[in-house]
């Protein structure tokens, strides 16, 4: 699967999920819930390096990492940044310097 194809489920499950629940998503809805969902995978490997109460779950670490991704890559769609492009402009053109 291709960031693209990724981003085009995620983009569609996302308005399955807000017609079914009746969610508005205003101009920064997007940002707002990723900094909701940094929040819990935060939370979550706080509990997991035993730094904070409850009982810790890798499997819901990963969740909540998924959850980072996906609403990354809303934020992404909503604000029309092409994640690839970046991405080859911030990090990989390191690997072609180096090839």
């Amino acid at each position: 699967m291709t960031l693209s194809d990724l981003t085009a489920s995620v983009l569609r499950i996302s308005d399955i999920y807000a017609a079914e629940h009746g969610i508005e998503r205003s101009g920064d809805w997007a940002l707002l819930k990723l900094q909701e969902e940094l929040g819990e995978l935060t939370a979550e490997h706080l509990r997991m390096s035993g730094r904070a109460r409850g009982e810790a779950d890798a499997g819901k670490l990963g969740d909540e990492a998924a959850d980072v991704l996906g609403m990354l890559l809303i934020y992404c769609d909503r604000a029309g940044i092409d994640l690839e492009t970046a991405m080859q402009r911030k990090w990989l053109h390191w690997l072609e310097a180096k090839a």
